[in-house]
């Protein structure tokens, strides 16, 4: 699946946040430093093994890393490849797609739905050009001050094109740590989601940033989807916190 969007909270979904969090959610640790380790070394080989050849992987250009990450938002990667190639093709720099008109290319955008993204993405373009000289800031701060950059496009941006350590959180990685790390609870829960926050800063590595949250989405993609996952298969299966129930189920 692709990756859920940064979008600005539903009208009085903010009293959410002050809500105080159950005191299980509270109580889920950090993992240990053995753990984030253990974690660590296999997933990275797994990924070594098994990761996807896409084509946003080969390329540190931050321009292309967040219309990368801007089309996989709740759209699956098959359906993105081909317009990414086209995309790209088309508005190859913030210069040239701040320059086209908005209804332009909103019809480029098709078919991939969410027509809201690529005015963001032009949005983000204009201000790039207006601000920035043409680049994106590489500081979390900046980043999110641009409508359409939340958390987890942020830090992919920070990750994948600046070679930063900044942690990521979409449908996927969050779904591998609450298995993997948790249990128990809601996964999407506000309260839960913060925990899982700290989750992936804690087990980021210092080396390898971005083959680990590259590997942390295709693992959840891949391994860990939301439906059948690979149990038998999972090289985290042996301290997995959610491996006895898919396995009870057959899974």
């Amino acid at each position: 699946m692709g990756r859920s969007p940064d979008r600005p909270l539903a009208p009085g979904a903010s009293e959410l946040w002050k809500t105080p969090p159950t005191p299980y959610i509270t109580a889920v640790p950090n993992p240990k430093p053995a753990d984030r380790q253990w974690f660590r070394r296999r997933l990275l080989d797994w990924y070594r093994r098994n990761g996807r050849d896409l084509p946003w992987r080969t390329t540190r250009d931050p321009y292309r890393i967040l219309v990368s990450e801007i089309m996989l938002q709740q759209t699956q990667v098959d359906r993105v490849l081909p317009k990414y190639h086209e995309w790209l093709d088309r508005y190859p720099t913030f210069e040239v797609l701040a320059a086209a008109r908005v209804n332009d290319v909103v019809e480029a955008w098709r078919p991939l739905g969410y027509n809201i993204r690529p005015r963001r993405l032009h949005d983000i373009a204009r201000e790039a050009v207006a601000r920035y000289d043409g680049r994106l800031p590489d500081d979390e701060a900046t980043l999110r001050s641009f409508k359409g950059i939340g958390p987890y496009t942020a830090g992919a941006v920070r990750s994948f094109a600046f070679g930063q350590r900044a942690a990521i959180l979409d449908t996927n990685v969050a779904r591998v740590l609450h298995r993997v790390f948790v249990g128990r609870g809601d996964a999407r829960s506000h309260a839960m989601k913060r925990r899982l926050w700290d989750i992936s800063r804690a087990v980021l590595p210092h080396r390898h940033v971005f083959d680990f949250n590259q590997a942390l989405m295709d693992f959840g993609a891949t391994v860990c989807p939301a439906r059948k996952p690979a149990c038998a298969r999972c090289p985290m299966r042996a301290r997995c916190r959610s491996a006895r129930t898919f396995t009870r189920n057959g899974q």
